[in-house]
């Protein structure tokens, strides 16, 4: 399929990543191809499984385009997971309704570890093609962003199995057998970058690494297990295409207490969970980067006005916008699958709005 796509009409999500002066504040939101969608729930029944979603090119591209149909969004999310780099290391992802990605093989010894190796090219070739498909579905109406897990989050579910609280298996390696850990990380984070770079290859426009869990790290094994591999695929990925900048977004989860050091990177954007203050952490990176975030999704089930006090709330928090600062407006971390699709329709019409008065005013 020809990588020669429509040209972009909507750039203002690429260029508030970009620190550059927006008529308003963009957003989009963390999971917003999902279940809190009835078209989501419908085409995901037809697919038969959330995995027969993801791999399907044609699934994968109705699904993103569906909260942009519904919704005046400012940026397109590939629908896919996490997870899908440990899969085509051999793995074997699926998914059991209610509880979460799991792996029939885990990480469990020095072998599994020691055999670990970045995937042929090949074995995501239904990402790329999806990534494609997508653009030229969406025609330039908004930029597409690719995305993948961080090397410490796929650890977590390489070592464990899958998903959990206390993560006790994989903390165990990392402290009793460190050696072990920065193999499969480094590994990860060689997997990672060539796999944004390939999705970039095949039309993203914009790249977000997510770092669910790294905020379960203590300080000292944050930086060394999970920071200091996020650099490393920041200085592997591609900056530009075709003459277009790409900008790469870094969000750790329970990360805002190590903000300066993420912004440090080399990433455009730093995406926030909301614990933080927005006004304190725009202070604290100045011209660095640019913001990502950083409403409590909660915030979506409470009454049209008081959705709104608190949209106006967080873009206050942030302030007005400064030549050489950004801020994306999103949740601080993925939407419920039980928020009231209406619920979102407010959102996204007070952004819009009131931070279009922000910038008139004075």
């Amino acid at each position: 399929m020809s990588t020669s796509f429509a040209p972009l009409k909507n750039d203002t999500f690429l260029k508030a990543l970009l620190r550059q002066e927006t008529e308003y504040t963009p957003l989009w939101l963390m999971r917003q191809a999902g279940r809190y969608l009835p078209e989501y729930r419908a085409t995901r029944k037809g697919a038969g499984s959330f995995m027969g979603l993801a791999k399907n090119p044609d699934f994968a591209t109705e699904v993103t385009l569906q909260p942009i149909d519904r919704y005046p969004l400012d940026a397109a999310i590939l629908f896919s997971d996490i997870l899908t780099v440990p899969d085509a290391m051999g793995l074997g992802l699926y998914f059991e309704e209610g509880e979460g990605p799991k792996f029939e093989r885990r990480l469990a010894d020095e072998k599994d570890v020691l055999a670990l190796r970045v995937p042929e090219a090949g074995s995501l070739q239904y990402v790329f093609d999806a990534v494609t498909q997508i653009r030229h579905a969406l025609n330039g109406r908004v930029p597409l962003i690719g995305f993948s897990g961080s090397p410490w989050t796929l650890a977590c579910y390489m070592v464990e199995g899958q998903g959990s609280r206390e993560f006790h298996t994989v903390k165990k390696m990392m402290y009793q057998r460190p050696d072990l850990m920065h193999h499969i990380l480094k590994t990860n984070a060689d997997a990672v970058a060539s796999y944004l770079n390939a999705q970039i290859d095949a039309g993203a426009q914009a790249v977000m690494i997510f770092d669910s869990w790294g905020g379960a790290l203590a300080d000292a094994e944050y930086h060394a297990f999970s920071l200091k591999y996020m650099q490393d695929i920041i200085q592997q990925l591609q900056k530009e295409k075709n003459g277009q900048r790409i900008p790469a977004i870094v969000f750790t989860k329970g990360g805002g207490l190590w903000l300066e050091q993420i912004a440090a990177i080399g990433a455009d954007a730093v995406g926030l969970d909301w614990t933080v203050n927005l006004g304190q952490a725009r202070a604290r990176v100045g011209h660095q980067v640019a913001l990502q975030g950083n409403l409590d999704p909660a915030v979506l089930f409470a009454e049209p006005e008081q959705i709104k006090a608190q949209v106006i709330a967080t873009l206050d928090a942030y302030g007005k916008p400064a030549a050489g600062q950004g801020h994306v407006f999103n949740l601080g971390h993925g939407i419920s699958q039980f928020t009231p699709p209406e619920a979102v329709s407010v959102l996204v019409e007070t952004v819009h709005s009131y931070s279009r008065s922000q910038r008139q005013a004075g």
